[in-house]
């Protein structure tokens, strides 16, 4: 009799079980980065800050058309790598996830960003600053950082203003970020005034930079302007020490990691480099800023490297947008997403315009004091 009434109890619990997971759905969001190479310290931060987002908002418990929703994250290597990055893209389409953030590298959100329009699903960017990324036409693509117009044009114009430079040099990777964040440089430089001595360019495997640094500290340059990753950069710098070159070191977010020094080896304790990231919070925003680096440290036992707030961003507003929509089907909530207005996130309020780049983008420029990142100061 006692055996009998095990059964029907286990019955029943098992019922109860059953109803309560068939009212739970299940909502696949991807992420991808690179999470192997050179950069990926930068993939591996960027998983993270999507991790954080996912765990929190299940933590919290979101309803989504009268559902309870479990997200879940189906996370992609794409190594820096177009190829790479186009497959890591339409696997997730098979895999049926109703939004993507990522890619982090411009070289592979821009051929990635098709195979999502083509599928409808959105896709939103924490890092790709190539204006291109958002301008292929496709109503699929969003980014919540400012673009390479706006960081390498200031950059450009600060070169000449504030840092004094009379003849700057500039230096690319010849990936889709580092050539079009140092073609805006470029511009911002000639357009303030500035004159550029020499344009160079590398790839963004090289760890031997002799020869191009010969050339260039034969022009006398008082600033180095290099497009491209902190991977490439910290060599860069410390051979350009090597060679007794004193010029003023600069880049765009791409350099601007909390890595940078150790990359360096040490030979960033007397020379003065100065970068932006694509994004910054002020007066009252920068308390959120602040919870977020020590809730990830406390979380993950490492520290911010630079985009994680943006895909912890991106993440929340596309579930924003789903639970306006009250749906999760792409078709549905993408008009919605599409019409993200003053959303407060860590990294400050978004808000896309009609090709789906941030409206009034933030620009941060800092420079580094030994190991440390310093607070320059905020653009727009």
């Amino acid at each position: 009799m006692l055996h009998k009434f095990s059964v029907v109890v286990g019955a029943i619990a098992f019922t109860a079980v059953g109803l309560a997971s068939a009212q739970e759905a299940v909502v696949k969001i991807g992420h991808v980065g690179p999470t192997s190479g050179g950069i990926a310290h930068l993939g591996k931060d960027n998983e993270n800050g999507a991790r954080m987002a996912i765990d929190e908002l299940n933590a919290k418990g979101v309803t989504i058309g009268g559902k309870k929703v479990k997200f879940e994250l189906l996370a992609e290597d794409d190594a820096g790598d177009p190829k790479q990055g186009t497959a890591a893209a339409q696997k997730l389409i098979d895999s049926k996830v109703v939004g993507v953030v990522g890619h982090l590298n411009s070289g592979t959100s821009i051929p990635a960003a098709k195979i999502y329009s083509d599928a409808g699903v959105p896709q939103v960017s924490p890092s790709a600053t190539n204006p291109k990324f958002t301008r292929q036409g496709f109503k699929t693509t969003f980014r919540v950082v400012a673009d390479d117009v706006h960081l390498g044009g200031t950059l450009g114009r600060y070169a000449v203003k504030d840092l004094k430079g009379k003849s700057i040099a500039v230096v690319d990777d010849r990936t889709a970020y580092g050539q079009g964040v140092a073609d805006e440089f470029e511009k911002g430089v000639k357009g303030g005034g500035g004159k550029v001595v020499a344009r160079e360019f590398t790839n963004d495997k090289a760890t031997d930079f002799t020869a191009i640094l010969t050339t260039l500290k034969a022009k006398k340059p008082d600033v180095i302007f290099f497009g491209g990753m902190d991977a490439v950069a910290g060599p860069m710098i410390r051979q350009a020490k090597q060679l007794g070159i004193k010029a003023k070191f600069m880049g765009g977010d791409g350099i601007c990691t909390g890595e940078l020094p150790k990359l360096a080896g040490g030979a960033m304790e007397d020379s003065q480099v100065v970068c932006a990231e694509a994004g910054g919070v002020e007066g009252e925003q920068k308390k959120g800023m602040e919870d977020f680096r020590t809730k990830f440290k406390a979380k993950f036992n490492a520290d911010v490297q630079i985009y994680a707030p943006y895909v912890y961003d991106a993440v929340n507003v596309l579930v924003a947008a789903m639970v306006k929509a009250n749906s999760s089907e792409p078709a549905k909530y993408l008009p919605v997403l599409a019409k993200t207005s003053g959303y407060k996130g860590v990294t400050g309020t978004i808000s896309f315009d009609e090709k789906g780049d941030i409206k009034n983008g933030a620009l941060t420029l800092y420079t580094y004091k030994g190991e440390k990142r310093e607070q320059l100061a905020v653009v727009r």
